[in-house]
């Protein structure tokens, strides 16, 4: 198997599978339906729970101010030339207990929403969707012109180290705990995401 085989075989998303984002922090980004995912997957590997299959590592619920976010660690394993993977991480989040104007809304569907925000995650470290994310993924680490890593707030370095060696974006981690901006992200979160990314390998490695 040449290493790129999956990659170049899931990377591309037709057009019926996108969506434009309107309104939102997220205005004008791409969406990806959910259900083309698992089947990609099923074409890759076959039906689930035969070719694939995810497990639910963790799920627990955690309180800013007034509202509530849930989140869900998974770990997603593959079939491939007759073999099982290794575990496949991803972690997703959503709002449980969200402040809008008319006051606090309910979301009975959060750790569902969660969970397939999970899979997307470690989906897209087999390349499913890839030129949607390369077209969008966009960070001061992409960014030629200016280095501006001088500029990043001491209590965010080890993030910023661990992002950059991981291969994850500041797009997606502020997406994963809903941030508007990352200086916002907590001690907590900060604690949360050094945790998880400790048991991920370097970008690039098998």
């Amino acid at each position: 198997m040449e290493n790129l085989e999956l990659y170049n075989r899931a990377k591309e998303v037709p057009g019926e599978a996108k969506r434009t984002i309107r309104g939102g922090r997220l205005n004008g980004k791409t969406d990806i339906n959910p259900m083309w995912r698992i089947k990609k997957l099923t074409e890759l590997f076959g039906p689930c729970g035969i070719g694939w299959y995810y497990e639910v590592v963790s799920k627990w619920l955690e309180k800013y101010s007034d509202e509530v976010a849930c989140f869900v660690e998974i770990n997603l394993y593959v079939k491939y030339d007759g073999e099982w993977s290794k575990p496949i991480y991803g972690s997703g989040g959503n709002m449980f207990a969200e402040k809008e104007k008319s006051g606090i809304h309910l979301s009975d569907e959060c750790y569902k929403m969660a969970t397939t925000d999970a899979i997307s995650v470690a989906c897209k470290q087999l390349g499913i969707g890839a030129d949607v994310y390369l077209a969008e993924d966009t960070t001061k680490y992409t960014n030629d012109k200016e280095d501006k890593t001088e500029s990043i707030p001491e209590r965010l370095k080890d993030v910023y180290s661990e992002l950059i060696r991981i291969g994850y974006t500041e797009k997606a981690l502020m997406k994963t705990y809903k941030l508007d901006d990352i200086t916002e992200i907590s001690d907590l979160q900060i604690k949360d995401f050094l945790k998880k990314a400790s048991a991920l390998p370097d970008k690039g490695k098998k």
